[in-house]
């Protein structure tokens, strides 16, 4: 009969000398290729809120418009009544045809016709600036239209 002899139990410490070089690596990877903000928002946001709320399936469909009195540091340009900003600049009602097909160029042709345009409107803005917004929207065939609102938790 044979002997067996009985291991010696090696220490199984992992070496954690490259652990912050690996944490660095992540860090700056995740800093680098994070988007925070792709425009700047110029006009005041004082969104209305609501109870019955819906979540977005595809977000690469849409595209925001920002309506409201323009900022601080932006009124001695434009004055206070409220104006409507696309992308980084402000724009007419004139002009929302122009940046819906700008918008519907920059998506694949399969998916031209899901665009949804989301309204960011300030509360205190007046309805008719809306449809006015809205005849524009139907006549570059944009028919999707999303309102963004604040949870209301109250109710």
């Amino acid at each position: 009969m044979h002997k067996f002899k009985k291991k010696t139990k090696s220490d199984p410490s992992i070496p954690t000398s490259a652990l912050p070089d690996i944490i660095f690596m992540l860090l700056f990877f995740f800093m680098v290729t994070t988007v925070l903000r792709e425009t700047t928002i110029n006009v005041e946001q004082h969104i209305p809120k609501a109870t019955e709320l819906r979540k977005l399936q595809r977000k690469s469909l849409v595209s925001y418009l920002y309506v409201g009195k323009p900022t601080l540091n932006m009124q001695a340009q434009f004055g206070k009544e409220p104006r409507i900003q696309a992308n980084d600049v402000f724009i007419a009602v004139e002009e929302i045809v122009g940046w819906v097909l700008q918008e519907k160029d920059k998506l694949d042709e399969v998916e031209r016709d899901q665009i949804t345009i989301a309204l960011k409107v300030n509360n205190e803005t007046k309805m008719g600036l809306i449809s006015d917004i809205q005849l524009e929207l139907r006549e570059a065939n944009a028919r999707k239209l999303l309102y963004t609102t604040i949870q209301d938790m109250d109710l």
